[in-house]
This record gives structure tokens, C-alpha cells and sequence, in this order.
């Protein structure tokens, strides 16, 4: 088990400080200018997964097309009926409250739990979307009031269009230099965890404190990474079950976070341009930044901060 820890504050709600007195993101002139609607933004084909899918197969399917989400479609005439992220099954795998599905119903047998529950029991059935003629400002506005990093997009007889996420539209918007540091946009209570902790414990203080990101420390220093879509990662690849010798899911949940995290991490200086960070992530192929000054951790920075300030910058 991994050391305790004080308790964090908690997180303030993603996009809070964009946000003018009156609740509306203070977008610049720039984003209201910019041409361009959904039907043009999103990307496409779009992976999609079904209520009647099995736990295993969706986290088989979202490893293997390395995404964080997938809308949950009809299959007869591609009606969006939901939507479904890492972060559900994360909750359902042990960290959350949907883990009383396998509690309860299971028994805390593995492969029930992943064979014999479907998508339908973690989906929200009732998904963020935009239509395709919603203008960028508007689809900008939802992922900021809502704190949604995902959306669908649809016709107006709610069949599935595309998907537009966060970093679709950071390499819409993407420039050079910014003209904000790193300091000024990232996020500085960190939280971290253990390498002696669990793969539960990872888990659960992912759902606590509403992040999918995780530093390892070891020993006081960095060590790695371990995120929401590699807990997926570890069942959808079935590298969970070359890990346990019984049938039980809390066995599986003491799987130490060095096995299921990355090690290596990618830093950035707090001094740096946003802009020079959003380069060096699609550089690297990665989602967030670790914010190093001196050897110490300071911050992280993720797409969702850079495309924020991407969309709040002065003209």
C-alpha cells in the first residue's frame, strides 16, 4: 500500500477561471471571427461502441484506437444514445461509485464483471453534443461551461456525424507564440501519487479529485505517469490477466502503479511560451506537460489549458 497522504484541497472546476463575471468565457475577438462550423471541425470516421458491448470489449476497443471516449450509437441507424470516457470505466474498474456494479452484481468476480456487463451500465445517456452547423465560439462555450474535452457531433436527425475533441481544436488553432507563459495557464496543485501505491488507489484518487493524470514519485523524485486510458489500457489488453492468478478483481486492483503507468514523463519550464508547449506536445505525442522548475515540480499543463488560452488570447 502506498504512504499516506495529507489531504489535497480540492480542485476548482475545469475552465473556472476563463470564465467573465456573468459565466460566459471571455473569448476573444479572433474565435468570434473565425470561420468554420462542426460539420467542418470534426474529425471523422468516428470509433463507436454499443449499449449491448461488453466491459472487456470496450476497453479492448478504446485501447486499440487509443481514445478517451466513444459515443454509444444505435447500431441500426447511427442515432446517438450516449457517450462513454476512461474515466467511466476508471470508476467502474475500482475507483468509483460504479464499482458497486461489480461489488454487488458481480460478486468482485473479473470476468463476470467484464464479460457479463455491458456498455449501457457506465454510458451517459445523456451526452454533450453540438449539431454540425454550430459555429466554433458556441462549440468552445460548451467545452468550457460544461468541462468537456469530448463532443459529438450531430445531423439534425441526431445521427452521428463526427467528434470533435480538445486536441482537434488546439491544432486548429495552434500558433507559434502565444504570448503567456506556462506559469500563467497551468495547473499548480498537483497530485500525485506514490510508487508504492496501488493500482486502486490510483484509481480512486483519480475519481476523487475529477483527474486523469497521475505523476508517479519515487522515492521523492518523478518517476512516470500513470493516466485513466492506461488503466483501460491494462484490461483492454488483457495484460491484467497475465498479472493475477485467481478470478477476483481486488487482485487485480493490487497491481502496483509502476506496472500499469509509464515511466518517463516530458517537462516544461513554467517560463516557457504556451505556444512552444503546445509545440513540444504534439512533438512528443502527448497530452500534458509536467511544469519543472529547478528539478521541483511545479505545475501541469494540459491540452485543455493550452487551447483555453489559444481561445482567450487578445487579438
Amino acid at each position: 500500500m502506498g504512504a499516506p497522504r495529507a489531504p489535497l484541497p480540492p480542485r476548482r472546476p475545469e475552465g473556472i477561471r476563463w470564465l467573465r463575471s456573468d459565466g460566459k468565457p471571455n473569448f476573444s475577438d479572433r474565435i468570434h471571427r473565425s470561420e468554420g462550423d462542426a460539420k467542418i471541425l470534426a474529425r471523422r470516421p468516428v470509433y463507436t461502441t454499443t449499449k449491448t458491448t461488453t466491459i472487456l470489449g470496450l476497453a479492448e476497443d478504446m485501447s486499440r484506437y487509443r481514445v478517451r471516449a466513444m459515443p454509444v450509437v444505435s447500431p441500426s441507424d447511427e442515432k446517438l444514445e450516449g457517450i462513454v470516457t476512461a474515466t467511466d470505466l476508471v470508476s467502474y474498474l475500482g475507483g468509483g461509485d460504479l464499482y458497486n456494479i461489480v461489488v454487488n452484481r458481480h460478486r468482485g468476480n473479473i470476468f463476470s464483471a467484464l464479460l457479463k456487463e455491458h456498455v449501457s451500465s457506465i454510458m451517459n445517456p445523456n451526452p454533450v453534443y453540438v449539431t454540425v452547423a454550430d459555429k466554433l465560439p458556441r462549440i468552445l462555450e460548451i467545452m468550457v461551461t460544461r468541462s468537456v474535452g469530448v463532443l459529438p457531433v450531430v445531423m439534425e436527425d441526431g445521427s452521428l456525424w463526427g467528434i470533435i475533441t480538445e486536441h482537434d481544436l488546439v491544432e486548429h488553432l495552434a500558433e507559434k507564440r502565444i504570448g503567456r507563459k506556462v506559469s500563467d495557464i497551468m495547473t499548480s496543485n498537483v497530485i500525485t501519487i506514490d510508487a508504492k501505491a496501488t493500482l486502486k488507489e490510483a484509481a480512486e484518487t483519480m475519481i476523487k479529485y475529477g483527474v486523469r493524470r497521475l505523476p508517479i514519485v519515487e522515492g521523492g523524485k518523478l518517476w512516470g505517469m500513470i493516466t485513466a486510458k492506461d488503466i483501460v489500457r491494462f484490461f483492454g489488453s488483457h495484460d491484467v490477466f497475465r498479472y493475477m492468478e485467481g478470478d477476483s478483481m481486488e487482485e487485480a486492483l493490487r497491481a502496483p502503479v509502476k506496472l500499469v503507468g509509464l515511466s518517463g514523463y516530458v517537462t516544461v519550464s513554467p517560463d516557457a511560451d504556451a505556444g512552444d508547449a503546445a509545440t513540444l506536445m504534439r512533438e512528443k505525442g502527448v497530452s500534458s506537460l509536467l511544469v519543472v522548475k529547478d528539478g521541483e515540480l511545479v505545475g501541469i499543463v494540459t491540452e485543455r489549458d493550452i487551447l483555453y488560452a489559444l481561445a482567450t488570447q487578445p487579438s
